[in-house]
């Protein structure tokens, strides 16, 4: 009999927010992120979730609460039962899982502000 682990994905801040649940092939040392690709892949490809892996826990893209503590989903464990997965409550949500990363000061709309235009492309003055 195979192993699974059950994700619950929380597609919004807070517990009123709706909700995916999905079953996961389970193998010892699978991280959190292991398990959504292979839901995005496999189950549900409209699951939107940020990674950019080139050396786990250094882009800091792929930071969820799981189980309502904040971890990365790349260094967090994969484990045999249920785990509940939400976007960050602090941030901006945009989709999903994934919430705004970029400092409100490196956003596009604050450039173009900061150069005197507008989000659309034309001037303000």
């Amino acid at each position: 009999m195979a192993v699974t682990a059950h994700l619950i994905v929380r597609r919004g801040p807070g517990a009123d927010a709706p909700s995916s649940r999905y079953a996961v092939p389970y193998t010892p040392g699978q991280s959190v992120l292991d398990g959504l690709r292979f839901v995005r892949q496999a189950l549900d490809p409209s699951l939107s979730v940020r990674h950019s892996c080139i050396s786990a826990n250094t882009c800091k893209e792929c930071m969820i609460l799981v189980d309502g503590k904040v971890a990365y989903a790349c260094t967090a464990r994969l484990e045999p039962r249920e785990m509940v997965l939400q976007p960050l409550p602090n941030k901006p949500h945009l989709r999903d899982l994934v919430t705004e990363i970029a400092p409100p000061d490196e956003r596009l709309d604050h450039a173009l502000r900061t150069l005197g235009r507008a989000p659309g492309g034309t001037p303000t003055r």
